[in-house]
């Protein structure tokens, strides 16, 4: 989720530390009424809430028409025995694959592909940023794709993302793109995101 603001990161230390782009700022959006999960319903609504705000963006943004038809349905927050029983955010969206996603054979464009990540993948850390008084939000700096198989028109496209770091100027999650009927991989990623340095703003 790029964003071009000119707000400047806070510069108190710890958790007390204001998010760079602050979720609860930002109007309502999204339904969450359909959204499963064990986070709480105002993590649900922030994420939205920043999913559309940055992700999606107006009307004349790049992708919007592809961005706005993507429903989150899961949002979790879990802690893993096997890693100290550090927390984890899991994010599962969906969307339909229509025309305008399609590349000239008429399978999903790998743009596309990138486009829901950049934005799916991110959501993850925002929302355990949420929950850990932590600025889950920031700016892509590289994103590793696999395309894996090609999904036609009318396939419905699972998009899993899950955080693995947070905490640090960097930020990682990962995620994988799934059919969501038949279960084959379709393309996965790993996302590094940083909190952006406010003279480069």
């Amino acid at each position: 989720m790029h964003s071009h603001t000119h707000h400047v990161p806070s510069s108190n230390s710890g958790s007390s530390r204001k998010a760079w782009i602050d979720p609860a700022s930002l109007p309502n959006q999204g339904d969450i009424s359909s959204v499963s999960g064990n986070a709480p319903d105002y993590v649900k609504q922030l994420n939205y809430n920043t999913y559309y705000s940055y992700g999606v963006g107006g009307e004349d943004s790049f992708g919007h028409k592809v961005g706005k038809e993507v429903k989150f349905v899961d949002v979790n927050i879990n802690r893993k025995l096997d890693r100290q029983e550090r927390l984890e955010a899991t994010t599962v969206a969906e969307v339909v694959v229509n025309k305008y996603m399609l590349n000239g054979a008429g399978m999903l464009h790998g743009g596309c592909i990138a486009y829901l990540i950049d934005n799916c993948c991110s959501t993850p850390l925002v929302v355990l940023g949420l929950v850990q008084n932590i600025n889950g939000v920031g700016v892509t700096q590289a994103m590793n794709v696999l395309f894996h198989s090609p999904a036609p028109l009318g396939t419905c496209l699972q998009i899993r993302s899950t955080s693995v770091s947070l905490g640090g100027r960097i930020m990682t999650s990962r995620c994988e793109i799934l059919d969501k009927h038949t279960g084959r991989t379709v393309a996965s990623a790993f996302l590094n995101k940083m909190q952006p340095n406010s003279t480069k703003l």
